[in-house]
């Protein structure tokens, strides 16, 4: 994916529907309680007898306030000893966790999310890391990935050294838009003065990559404001940028349903928003790493995609694409081997399950031959904009065009629409195509009924049926 993006309005508009972001491949919607321990610790036990390397991940649940917008599994308290009670069931579950994965496996990477992890103290944190080092192998690589997400808001800059001490060298900033009158409509005021401060004191600590989360389609959002924002984050030079579409489904997101729908940019105005986004951001230097990421030539993830070794998991975009994934905490999800398993969802189940000195293991899924397949095929979709037939063949052992006979004809209006490119070597999106990998991968998705429509029957955690709905694709 060399080429720059064509953004084409009319085509945006027509695609613009519902569909996975494929953090995952199955999506999380067809986890299962059906899948156990005794599925975890086999699958466990073949990573530990592969001897691949691992990712940790580690969500803190726990906000100040609520952002409006979010759709996160979080919980608003400004009670930090209960910050300081999830942390002691968060040690007890990497012990637990330590005890049955082998301890010769070398950790690459290790990333701290929620919620806003700085909600813990750095000393908190450090207790953390520290547990995690005694039970884990941690890689002595320079290009090992220590992050953080920090809220701006509720860090001291001294802080970022503090976290660097600790092993940080990565942080993501939450920013969502400068704009006051948008802020508002979110209920997050937060100055661009607090931010650039936090952010300098990363760099002075020494971090070697910063990124900052933007989100387009935001009540009261207009192009007058979202780029000052622009201009405003370009000029600070992030490492990376991740530029979110807003889904409002109030229905599923109890904080989105103090946002009016009179207050949201029409469909052709959010439209406008991500145009502007891409022009900034391009003109600026920045390419478009996939969907909605962009990166500075030189940083890892730029070159990763360059060298077709960029990962897609549910930590997003990653230049580790052959590790293990171990979460911790409420929610947590892990990948490990062909199994894809989530922790207790709701914090109190997740704390009784681990004082009762067990996994906090909720649902999960075992990947089947055609899962594995089609991951890889949606990975090279979502990662390098193209998939390339003759290297599935080697690696599965099939006849590309006769396995996917029913996906290829599934893709005959997108090639119509000058989005794909099909031939005998490759199946590659087009420019005009970038902006829409999703709906390349969808094709592939066989969990998805005819025409993925915006909801459809999916297993969830008490095993009863309820309708699923995606966020839109543009």
């Amino acid at each position: 994916m060399t080429a720059h993006a064509i953004f084409d309005a009319d085509l945006l508009r027509r695609y613009d529907r519902p569909g996975p972001r494929y953090t995952s491949y199955p999506t999380a919607p067809h986890f299962t309680p059906a899948f156990g321990m005794e599925e975890l610790l086999r699958h466990i036990a073949a990573g530990n007898a592969s001897g691949r390397p691992l990712s940790l991940y580690v969500h803190v649940p726990f906000c100040e306030s609520p952002c409006f917008y979010c759709g996160c599994n979080r919980v608003i308290t400004r009670d930090t000893r209960r910050g300081e009670d999830y942390l002691e069931h968060v040690l007890r579950e990497i012990d637990l966790m330590g005890e049955i994965i082998s301890p010769q496996r070398e950790v690459i990477q290790l990333h701290l999310g929620g919620g806003t992890p700085n909600f813990l103290s750095p000393e908190s944190i450090a207790r953390m890391v520290e547990r995690l080092a005694a039970r884990f192998r941690f890689s002595t690589r320079a290009d090992r990935d220590f992050s953080i997400e920090i809220d701006p808001r509720s860090v001291d800059p001294a802080d970022m050294h503090k976290l660097a001490a600790i092993g940080f060298n990565r942080a993501s900033f939450g920013v969502q838009d400068f704009d006051p009158v948008v802020q508002e409509a979110v209920n997050r005021l937060q100055s661009v003065e607090e931010t650039m401060a936090v952010m300098e004191a990363a760099r002075a600590a020494g971090f070697r990559s910063l990124n900052i989360d933007l989100i387009y389609g935001l009540p009261k959002q207009n192009n007058a404001g979202f780029g000052r924002t622009l201009d405003t984050v370009i000029a600070a030079r992030p490492d990376r940028l991740a530029i979110y579409s807003y889904a409002h489904l109030p229905a599923l997101f109890k904080p989105q349903k103090h946002i009016h729908a009179r207050d949201l940019p029409s469909s052709e105005e959010k439209l406008g928003l991500l145009a502007l986004a891409i022009e900034k951001l391009e003109a600026a230097g920045y390419v478009n790493i996939g969907m909605d990421h962009f990166a500075l030539p030189g940083d890892e993830l730029a070159r990763a995609r360059d060298a077709g070794h960029l990962h897609r998991n549910f930590m997003g975009y990653t230049t580790h694409a052959t590790t293990d994934l171990v979460g911790f905490g409420a929610s947590a999800i892990s990948h490990i081997g062909n199994s894809f398993s989530q922790n207790q969802r709701d914090l109190d189940d997740y704390l009784g399950a681990v004082a009762s000195g067990k996994p906090a293991l909720q649902r999960g899924l075992s990947l089947g031959a055609d899962d594995v397949l089609r991951a890889e095929v949606i990975q090279q979709v979502m990662c390098q904009g193209e998939i390339d037939i003759r290297a599935v063949e080697r690696e599965f052992h099939i006849d590309f065009a006769s396995y996917f006979a029913d996906d290829i004809a599934r893709l005959a209006p997108l090639v119509a629409d000058g989005l794909v490119e099909v031939d005998a070597m490759h199946i590659r999106a087009t420019p005009r195509g970038r902006l829409l990998l999703r709906h390349v991968a969808m094709c592939f998705d066989v969990y998805l009924p005819a025409h993925a429509p915006a909801e459809f029957p999916a297993r969830v955690d008490q095993g009863e049926e309820r309708p699923v709905r995606f966020s839109s694709a543009i």
